[in-house]
């Protein structure tokens, strides 16, 4: 699974990112509205997890630019802001999710496990390459007949790559 963290506070995003690589989620970071937008429509996530007061901009105005932009990757609110008018305003604009600081960081892993799960309906369940076939839901991997066996680290990687097909990977952080 792969995560787009968009939070400005080096401490919090820091503990956030590297608790969710504990889980074994790839998260990508980035820390202002320009990065965070600019990543979250030039790449593929499972989920986006999104401050409300970046430099740059809000986290409301950057969820409803990528929505207009036609991202549909499901969307977690994580901030401070804990009014029910803020919840509200963050749901309109296009969250599927929020949630308050502070948090329990298991409930923050659960409700971006939930979220990644409603994903599939917009992504392909299999993918093929020549004879290499991938399926993301039963997690097995077959050349031509022959079953090939992965570690999760391994699945993980090829699941990266398989989704990014013709585009350049780059470095997380």
């Amino acid at each position: 699974m792969r995560v787009l963290l968009v939070e400005d506070d080096p401490e919090l995003a820091s503990a956030v990112r590297d608790g969710l690589r504990n889980e074994h989620i790839d998260t990508v970071l980035a820390t202002s509205f320009p990065s965070g937008y600019e990543r979250a429509i030039s790449d593929t996530y499972d989920v986006v997890v999104l401050d409300i007061l970046l430099p740059g901009g809000t986290g409301f105005d950057l969820c409803a630019a990528v929505r207009q932009h036609g991202l549909t990757t499901p969307i977690l609110m994580l901030t401070a802001r804990d009014t029910v008018d803020d919840r509200v305003r963050g749901l309109n604009v296009g969250a599927d999710d929020y949630l308050t600081k502070p948090f329990a960081f298991q409930e923050l892993v659960a409700r971006i496990r939930a979220l990644a799960r409603r994903r599939p309906i917009l992504a392909p369940e299999r993918y093929t390459v020549t004879d290499l076939t991938v399926d993301l839901v039963s997690r097995t991997v077959t050349r031509g007949t022959t079953a090939i066996t992965l570690t999760a680290k391994e699945f993980a990687l090829l699941e990266c790559f398989i989704t990014n097909l013709n585009r350049v990977i780059g470095g997380v952080g």
